[in-house]
């Protein structure tokens, strides 16, 4: 009897051993099974059950398909291996050496086949079971009706059929190369494969089955340069500077890719046959791959490259004009841009007009409040406990109340159990005491009341209507159940547990009373996991790792578990192919408060569509301080094609069709049984008038305007028309692009006021106004649209008019009175308006005290028309911002220039006497003056424009003085000027003040 080259292990050894693998077995199937159970009661708690089943099985059924695939050609090849080895060796060095591996292995050799196998079938299928979503996709994917410029071949092709081919051909390269290499080890340990001694260096048989798996690797070539093919339309073209094949690659590399396809047929053919029927040596079949391989680099490599070179470059506009086309046309289409509609804007008055006084369109609609710093002033206001919070960032919304639409500033008073004193902050409190908010609190968006907002809803009983008299005398924006336990606030460990036995006792907190006490609730909705049974007391303990699961008399019969509290994360649990939008927004829908959540289609494999990353594109001041951050996901096609709700009180899910062409929504609809999201004709009413244009969707189509304005090849090769989203107007340098906002204004071309997410745009590497964009719905449907302004325009961007304001001399010292030691400016949104053939811009100034606990109060409005510098007013209030610039452009009408502040100079009464001796030369330095801020301000030139603007200041001021030496009387008072101090935050007014 042969000894084992091995020492053997002791039993008790071996029965540790087994012990210890059984324990971590049996604990990480315990994990696993806690996990899928309680995601189970969590689906069938939310009624989409579907999803779980759907997804699980997917990927179990892939698991085992590809795991047993990849196992089973594994196997198979080490099997044959061993079977095709030599019976008699030649004996050497080699052998011998061998032979103790020989003695290892040929005992248990089917247990060490099987063992490398499963390992290599386990890893594989751990890879298959990822592609659950494309596998998906491709069983369930239709046509798009849209057909590629180059094979004609539908777009399904591409996004549903091809990602999952090339996966399954990966799966064969990677299956094939570890059968060569098994194999190569089987044939050499046991003498087929020889490297010493007399005699042919391989068998017959490990030749033939050698040969094969190198020809069927080649014959996998053949299948990728096929695929190949088709992906070149998603490749980017280096020449163009966009994706998809361009000139040279449809010229030279696509037919390259056709004749490497057939060399690889050729060369498979040879492998075999020279191999094993003509010279048995493997010398014809290397010549044959090194063949393909000098073909590869020859034909696929060197013509393209020489065709790119020679051909191409030198006249690359013409070359790529076509396949420049095909990018837009696909970008535009890919990316819902197709109907954007453009018009011109001439922007050519910069006189205020007098019909700024008295529009109800456009300056009746103007937003004040910033949602972003007015949620300091909420949540002083509006806070009543410390535990309660409105977040970072406020929502904007409209509602209609007495019959007027406006758009509304809205946040949930939410608990914030970050917030919770250490004495509050124990297991009781956190989980079955403090388990909602209540109320959403919202405020017209267009007025103030004493440098506040004024609140219309989401009080907390009396109390709550006390707000420095801020506040309306009943509801104006009524929910019938205000409590609040799913919201933004939530994080993943932040479950909550509620149901009594007793119905008389309460012990949810629900609200202070209007006299100082406390009032406390039991939940009485349908949502959450039932755990009054000692097994789902159990599983949630093992699950949370909590044992007051058992041991807390709070956990009764009645308990309920409401977890997974997030909006956006419910959503994308229920539905986890979608990309979500990270600013959800809350809304009062048939009395009930809904979490609206927009959810996007998306595919990375549009031929010729421009490739974009979601994270850069969506990125800008507000996020992270009131929206997610979305994931850093490449696409070339997005659709909003859901809206989805979540109930704040119970947490009921729907997913609404909002786009009913989409077809990816409709495979994953089908993926999922057919109803997982509702048709779009159920979607409520009234719930319909809360949809607005999603925020991160407007940003990708924003961002790709600014380039994919351009139709015409020629001008887009050149890029010189176009654009820039413009930085951040009060932080330039931070390099943060400026978000857009929503309005409800009504543009040129529009039949009247709607509701749209707006932004302003600049040329590239300018700062003048180039066009504005927006989004809105029109009967229910998505609308882009630019409004472009001729190119060379005076007026102004963002960024620019922000420091022309800010700079100008009398503005500047009233902005520097508002901040001191004690108090900072703090600027709100930049508003870029067009009214009358021109831009009206208006950007509401902050302050806000060092001390603790303060809040941003308004206390004046900054106002800009024309080209942003030569009219500017800072008012206490938007009505007499409006009449500052509407006298200034009287004044500018009779020929008098508006003082520096932007003042206007006293009317008369009458006529303008006519100008004569000192007061007409100052009016005429004036006049130069301002013409020298005009040029400079067109010439880009930053120190020469501000050498003119000091010069306009100093001509402004000696005018002013030639002014009184003629008329005493006559001295002007700049109307904006600040009172000696902010009015305090706490003082009452009976009523808003419209505008202001």
């Amino acid at each position: 009897m042969r000894s084992s080259p091995l020492p053997r292990m002791s039993r008790r050894g071996r029965v540790t051993i087994g012990v210890l693998i059984g324990v971590f077995v049996l604990f990480t199937l315990l994990g696993w099974g806690v996990n899928a159970w309680t995601d189970w009661l969590w689906f069938d708690e939310v009624r989409y059950t579907q999803v779980f089943t759907g997804v699980l099985a997917t990927r179990l059924l892939l698991f085992l398909l590809v795991g047993l695939g990849m196992a089973a050609v594994i196997a198979a090849n080490l099997w044959l291996a061993h079977r095709l080895r030599p019976r008699m060796r030649p004996h050497s060095v080699e052998q011998a050496t061998l032979e103790r591996y020989r003695m290892l292995l040929s005992p248990r050799l089917g247990t060490w086949i099987a063992l490398v196998a499963a390992v290599i079938g386990l890893f594989a299928g751990l890879s298959g079971q990822s592609r659950w979503s494309q596998w998906l996709l491709f069983r369930n994917g239709g046509n798009f009706g849209v057909k590629d410029p180059e094979f004609g071949v539908d777009v399904g092709f591409y996004v549903f059929q091809l990602p999952f081919w090339r996966y399954l051909l990966g799966v064969g390269f990677t299956a094939v190369v570890l059968a060569l290499l098994g194999a190569l080890a089987v044939h050499y340990i046991f003498g087929g494969v020889r490297l010493q001694g007399v005699g042919d260096r391989m068998t017959n048989g490990a030749r033939a089955h050698l040969s094969t798996l190198v020809a069927a690797f080649v014959l996998l070539k053949f299948v990728a340069y096929l695929l190949d093919r088709r992906a070149m339309l998603l490749e980017y073209n280096e020449g163009a500077k966009l994706y998809g094949a361009g000139y040279a690659d449809v010229n030279a590399l696509l037919p390259a890719k056709e004749i490497l396809a057939y060399i690889s047929i050729v060369v498979a053919i040879a492998i075999i046959v020279f191999s094993n029927a003509v010279m048995r040596n493997l010398v014809w079949p290397g010549i044959s791959l090194a063949l393909l391989g000098v073909s590869a680099v020859a034909i696929g490599g060197i013509y393209p490259w020489a065709v790119q070179t020679f051909e191409v470059k030198p006249s690359a506009r013409d070359k790529e004009a076509p396949y420049i086309s095909r990018s837009i046309e696909a970008t535009r289409s890919a990316f819902g841009l197709g109907g954007t509609k453009s018009a011109g804007y001439a922007a050519n008055n910069f006189t205020p007009p007098a019909s700024l006084a008295t529009d109800t369109s456009v300056v009746s609609n103007i937003r004040l409040l910033d949602p972003q710093l007015v949620s300091e002033t909420y949540t002083q206001l509006q806070q009543v406990r410390g535990f309660y919070d409105f977040g970072p960032k406020l929502d904007i919304d409209r509602y209609a109340v007495s019959g007027k639409t406006s758009d509304y500033v809205v946040g949930v008073r939410e608990i914030n159990y970050g917030e919770l004193t250490p004495q509050q902050n124990n297991w009781i409190n956190r989980h079955t005491v403090y388990t909602h908010g209540y109320g959403l609190v919202a405020a017209p968006a267009n007025q103030v009341c004493n440098g506040q907002p004024y609140f219309v809803s989401g009080f907390l009983g009396d109390a709550g209507k006390e707000t420095a008299g801020c506040s309306s005398s009943s509801e104006q924006i009524p929910a019938q159940q205000p409590r609040i336990y799913y919201g933004e606030r939530m994080e993943a460990d932040d479950y909550a547990i509620v149901g009594q036995t007793d119905e008389k006792r309460n012990v949810e907190f629900d609200r202070p009373t209007s006299t100082g006490g406390e009032q406390y609730y039991t939940y009485t909705g349908d949502g959450g996991v039932k755990i009054g049974s000692f097994t789902r007391r159990l599983l949630y303990s093992i699950k949370e790792q909590e044992s007051n699961f058992l041991l807390s008399e709070a956990v009764n019969d009645n308990s309920k578990l409401l977890y997974v509290r997030n909006p956006r994360d419910r959503v994308e649990k229920v539905a986890p192919f979608l990309t979500l939008d990270g600013d959800p927004y809350p809304a009062v829908v048939n009395g009930r408060i809904q979490w609206i959540v927009d959810g996007y289609t998306t595919a990375a494999t549009y031929p010729y569509a421009e490739r974009v990353n979601l994270q850069a594109e969506t990125t800008d001041e507000l996020t992270g301080r009131g929206t997610f951050q979305l994931a850093r996901e490449n696409v070339n096609y997005i659709r909003n094609s859901v809206k989805a709700t979540v109930d704040a009180y119970d947490g009921t899910v729907r997913l609404y069709q909002f786009d009913e062409t989409d077809p990816v929504l409709k495979a994953w609809n089908k993926a999922f049984g057919g109803d997982l999201v509702l048709p779009k004709s159920a979607i409520p009413a009234e719930l319909a008038e809360h949809f607005r244009y999603p925020a991160d969707l407007f940003k990708v189509q924003r961002n790709l305007l600014t380039k994919f304005h351009v139709t015409d090849p020629g001008d887009f090769y050149s890029g010189q028309d176009f654009w820039q989203v413009p930085n951040v107007p009060d932080a330039p340098d931070s390099g943060q692009k400026q978000p857009p906002y929503y309005l409800f204004t009504e543009f040129p071309g529009q039949e009247g006021p709607r509701f749209q997410l707006t932004s302003a745009v600049t040329p590239n590497g300018r700062q003048n106004l180039a066009a504005l964009i927006s989004g809105s719905y029109v009967d229910g449907q998505p609308k882009l649209e630019v409004l472009e302004l001729p190119d060379q325009t005076r007026t102004a961007g963002p960024v620019q008019v922000h420091q022309q304001m800010t700079n100008n001399g009398d503005i500047r010292q009233q902005l520097n009175l508002l901040s001191s030691n004690q108090a900072q400016v703090q600027y709100g949104n930049l508003l870029s308006l067009p009214f009358a053939d021109g831009m009206l811009y208006v950007e509401p100034v902050y302050v806000k005290s060092n001390n603790q606990d303060a809040f941003p109060s308004l206390q004046k409005v900054l106002l800009s028309y024309g080209d942003g510098a030569s009219y500017v007013a800072l008012a206490n209030n938007l009505s007499d911002g409006i009449k500052q610039l509407v006298e200034q452009g009287k004044r500018a009408g009779q020929g008098v220039p508006p003082p520096a502040g932007g003042t206007p100079p006293p009317s008369t009464g009458g006529a303008p006497p006519a100008l004569t001796g000192e007061l007409a030369d100052a009016a005429a330095k004036v006049q130069s003056a301002i013409a020298e801020v005009k040029a400079a301000q067109a010439s880009g030139d930053f120190e020469r424009y501000g050498r003119a603007l000091k010069t306009l200041d100093e001509a402004m001021t000696a005018f002013q003085q030639a002014q009184v030496a003629a008329n005493p009387s006559a001295a002007p008072t700049p109307s904006g000027s600040p009172s000696a101090s902010p009015p305090a935050s706490g003082s009452a007014s009976p009523a808003p003040t419209p505008n202001g």
